[in-house]
């Protein structure tokens, strides 16, 4: 578990407050179901997508687009 609780609560916030509900549900979806096995690493990452543009983070997860190189691997898939 991580010992960054205010990173998690700032990931968790962003995640899902998107400003769409479909992103939200979406990208905070993700969060909730993941987060809790996160090292800092995992974190980071995902801090870095979230400020990514909606519409890209969601092409890359639905896979209509490939991720760039810095988002893609096993947490993209």
């Amino acid at each position: 578990a991580l010992s960054f609780p205010g990173r998690l609560a700032r990931a968790k916030f962003r995640a899902w407050h998107r400003g769409t509900r479909e992103a939200d549900y979406m990208i905070g979806g993700f969060f909730d179901r993941y987060h809790a096995d996160w090292a800092e690493a995992d974190l980071a990452w995902f801090e870095a997508l979230l400020e990514e543009d909606d519409v890209d983070v969601m092409a890359w997860a639905l896979r209509t687009a490939p991720p760039p190189p810095t988002f893609a691997g096993a947490q993209m898939e």
